[in-house]
């Protein structure tokens, strides 16, 4: 276990070396993506997420989500889901990444939920929103309104889908009910300090990954998996799908260029499974909740296929 730490500690610090030496060799490319990723961020994340991430936090700091989900008990404990999973549920589809593993942070720092169902909810909380696969995605990048709702359903299916199969099949967790807390401090300034925060935050990964995936394009480091894809699709198509695996803005945007067959289900793919960035601003708040990063990845990344599939069929 120790030598595992060891070796996994050596790993990122040779990667995050070679990123900054990257960026001292040639800082004039790497910081127009750096750029170009807070503009992408500014753009297509921040007006979709922010009022959505406030309003979240308003709802669970007053306790009024948690009344909300009392009614739901009995419909979430048919899938051993506890009685917050159906509002924590609507708080992600609504908001998008990363609000809903906000949420279920937040649900088990106050106690309302236990670790294993935190672990459950992480898989099925974990969606984009409607304003940015419809209005970034689909409007503004594919130009075709009817796009981004399919790829809205077809991903809202594959997440709900593979969620409650596992949900179904794992252990419950300890019996947790909601109560009916008051609210502590400041609720509208915490509400709002943890929104620019977490928006803040969002914008950092998004950018930081932009020009990671800008070096592993320029160095070829995602060339072997590049070819593979190819194979499946034209050329322009799977470069686009290897910098949306690393940022899945940034891919979606280059697979709006490409117009090849498979750019819908390729789209919904990168959205689902969250490429890089997203599954990191997602674990940021997760790993507190003590959920396995790795399984999780293995599970977005199921979730990821699934929606491709789906999205075959239109």
């Amino acid at each position: 276990m120790k030598y595992s730490r060891i070796f996994k500690n050596v790993i990122l610090c040779v990667a995050l070396l070679f990123v900054a030496w990257a960026v001292i060799i040639y800082p004039e490319r790497y910081i127009t993506a750096c750029l170009q990723g807070f503009l992408l961020w500014a753009e297509c994340v921040l007006p979709s997420l922010f009022p959505f991430m406030v309003i979240c936090a308003v709802l669970i700091k007053t306790g009024m989500a948690e009344k909300a989900a009392l009614p739901l008990k009995k419909v979430t404990g048919v899938f051993g889901l506890p009685p917050a999973a159906a509002v924590c549920f609507i708080m992600s589809i609504c908001s998008g990444y990363p609000a809903g593993s906000r949420s279920v942070l937040e649900f088990y720092e106050r106690g309302a939920i236990s670790e294993k169902d935190a672990k459950k909810l992480a898989y099925l909380c974990s969606t984009s929103g409607p304003l940015f696969i419809i209005g970034s995605v689909g409007v503004k990048m594919l130009s075709d309104k009817g796009a981004g709702w399919k790829i809205l359903l077809a991903h809202a299916v594959a997440v709900i889908l593979v969620a409650l199969i596992i949900s179904l099949f794992s252990k419950k967790g300890a019996k947790h009910e909601l109560s009916r807390s008051m609210p502590d401090g400041n609720v509208l300034y915490d509400a709002f300090y943890g929104a620019v925060i977490s928006v803040l935050l969002a914008g950092g990964f998004i950018a930081f990954f932009c020009v990671v995936g800008q070096i592993a394009i320029d160095f070829y480091l995602l060339y072997p998996l590049e070819k593979l894809i190819s194979l499946f699709t034209d050329e322009a198509t799977a470069s686009a799908v290897c910098r949306g695996l690393i940022e899945a803005t940034a891919g979606c945007r280059a697979l709006s260029a490409t117009d090849g067959k498979f750019t819908l289900p390729f789209a919904g793919f990168l959205i689902t499974f969250g490429g890089l960035s997203i599954l990191m601003q997602q674990l940021s708040y997760l790993l507190k909740a003590k959920v396995s990063g790795v399984k999780f990845i293995f599970i977005k990344l199921l979730q990821g296929l699934l929606c491709f599939c789906v999205l075959l069929l239109f």
